[in-house]
């Protein structure tokens, strides 16, 4: 009896435990993922104690409570809120956490910031593939990097850590997932400067900006809302060839609006007009014929750009680099960043130009040979060129003098005269004339020694009869040489006096002929001869002398006459 009454009471006991037990925790089962209030009752080592007024105390983990390495923000009776994430756990506890609470909270006060299309504050903590996570007070947000600024951001260092406004771009709790944007918020606020900034904005006003963009021919500056252009020309007064040997992206700068269009709503900014005009009183500062040094800047094909100062550049045309360097790029006579001495020629204050001089600073080499070599002096070089008409002798390194080649022999012609020199010969000249204005330097060799055939020329005169040899026979005419020094031509209608004798074939080289001195050429050496004319005279001489044919003597009666006269006296 007492077996049976005991097996009946254990079973009550049993389904009575059993129904209980279910009751409390499908009751209790339902705090887990809520949010409650707590009091914290004791530390240990690694957990915060905390009474939920439940069955059990629960625990959280003491590194919710302050960052790595720190002292736990928490002491016993502290009230905070927690998050159930499981009533109980294998050692009876319930596992509480403070994170997942603030994350709660967070996530219900962002949804309402979201629906509202308003503004949260979070600070960027970290960075991730394709952009950064933000911490929004509890709830972690993604911030992809297009989204960080309105322009590309180099350094994000600056933004870590710093509470910044951020706008929710997207949002599903579900999946956990935030999407933020701090660009929008910039534009935002960028779009009410820039509004502000275009109803003030008026030429000449000076503003601060930020360098947003370079280009080839200028820069984009960030007024605060609006982006105006300096151009490559209005950065400095000197000469600058690209932007960015004077400005970087982000660089702070001060300009000056140069000109606005309301319209269009285009702004052109200067940098160099907040600074003095350096071409004021340049004319008093650069006089004409003053020597300076300065530095190249530039080159080109026409010349070279030398500053003078910064902002002041003048340039020496390719004319005015060089004496004797004529058809030479002027890369090869200056070079980039040389400093030069150079002359001033010119000055235009109103077209900002200043003309100046290389060669001017130097020593006409033309000049110079003309104080040191008189004409008639004798000079020694190096044969640099031989071309058709003469050989070119090294005179210094910068000039040549020309023999022509009629000034290289006295007796042998040109051509075969120029047979006797070759490039690199070291030769003497005598000096005959130095044209400065022309730069030309004429020089003899032949003249180094006495013309021999100068004597003859002094006794030769025209009209006079000489006697000459036959050198060589041609068609037009024969050549002859007078006492073989003197070069003469008769042409074949001076041959003879008669038309049929008139043939060059009839004369032999060798033979010896009495011809009239027609012309001289004294600086040639030659002579233009007739015996056509010779004849005529000697006919006109003995008509005068034995008769004329008016008194019935015929003209072979008179000569026949002179003829017999001569041989009677000779």
């Amino acid at each position: 009896m007492a077996s049976a009454t005991q097996t009946a009471t254990d079973h009550f006991r049993g389904e009575d435990f059993a129904t209980l037990l279910d009751e409390t925790l499908g009751q209790d089962s339902g705090f887990e993922g809520s949010v409650v209030k707590g009091c914290v009752v004791r530390l240990t080592d690694d957990f915060a104690i905390v009474d939920v007024g439940l069955k059990s105390e629960g625990r959280v983990a003491l590194r919710e409570f302050g960052p790595p390495g720190a002292a736990p923000e928490v002491k016993p009776g502290d009230v905070i809120e927690l998050y159930i994430e499981r009533y109980e756990d294998r050692d009876g506890s319930i596992v509480l956490s403070r994170e997942k609470a603030r994350r709660e909270e967070a996530w219900t006060n962002l949804e309402k910031a979201f629906e509202a299309n308003q503004r949260v504050n979070g600070t960027i903590y970290g960075r991730v593939k394709g952009g950064f996570t933000v911490d929004l007070g509890g709830a972690m947000a993604f911030l992809p990097g297009s989204q960080v600024d309105i322009r590309p951001v180099r350094d994000v260092a600056p933004l870590m850590g710093v509470p910044q406004p951020f706008q929710i771009l997207k949002m599903d709790r579900a999946r956990g997932n935030i999407v933020v944007s701090r660009r929008a918020v910039l534009e935002e606020t960028r779009a009410e400067q820039r509004s502000e900034l275009i109803q003030g904005l008026k030429e000449g006003m000076i503003l601060d900006g930020v360098v947003k963009n370079i280009t080839d021919y200028g820069a984009f500056v960030d007024l605060g809302g609006v982006d105006g252009l300096l151009h490559v020309t209005d950065i400095a007064w000197k000469r600058i060839n690209h932007p960015s040997e004077a400005l970087q992206i982000g660089q702070p700068v001060r300009v000056q609006v140069i000109r606005f269009n309301p319209d269009t709503q285009r702004i052109s900014l200067g940098m160099k007009q907040l600074e003095a005009d350096p071409w004021e009183n340049v004319a008093l500062k650069y006089p004409s014929g003053a020597r300076f040094t300065g530095r190249v800047t530039n080159i080109t094909d026409y010349g070279a750009f030398v500053e003078l100062e910064p902002g002041v550049e003048g340039l020496v045309h390719v004319s005015e680099m060089s004496w004797t360097k004529k058809n030479v790029h002027p890369g090869k006579i200056v070079a980039t960043s040389q400093e030069v001495d150079v002359m001033v020629l010119d000055v235009d204050s109103t077209k900002r130009r200043i003309s100046l001089g290389l060669k001017q600073v130097q020593r006409n080499p033309w000049e110079q040979f003309a104080e040191e070599h008189k004409v008639g002096s004798i000079v020694e070089g190096e044969i640099r060129n031989i071309t058709e008409f003469g050989l070119f002798i090294g005179l210094s390194a910068d000039i040549d003098g020309m023999v022509h080649m009629s000034d290289l022999s006295w007796d042998e012609a040109g051509e075969e005269a120029m047979k006797n020199y070759e490039k690199g010969q070291v030769v003497q000249a005598k000096v005959l004339d130095v044209d400065v204005e022309k730069e030309r330097i004429s020089l003899g060799i032949k003249q180094l020694q006495e013309d021999p055939a100068a004597d003859v020329l002094t006794g030769v005169q025209k009209g006079a009869i000489v006697t000459c040899v036959v050198t060589a026979v041609q068609a037009n005419g024969i050549e002859v040489k007078v006492d073989d020094v003197l070069s003469g031509f008769i042409r074949r209608t001076e041959l003879a006096r008669d038309k049929a004798e008139q043939r060059p074939e009839r004369f032999a080289v060798g033979e010896r002929v009495d011809a009239k001195v027609v012309s001289v050429d004294r600086a040639a050496r030659k002579l233009a001869l007739t015996i056509r004319g010779r004849e005529q005279d000697e006919d006109k001489q003995a008509i005068n002398e034995y008769g004329s044919s008016d008194s019935g003597a015929s003209l072979g009666d008179i000569l026949s006459a002179a003829i017999r006269r001569r041989s009677a006296d000779a």
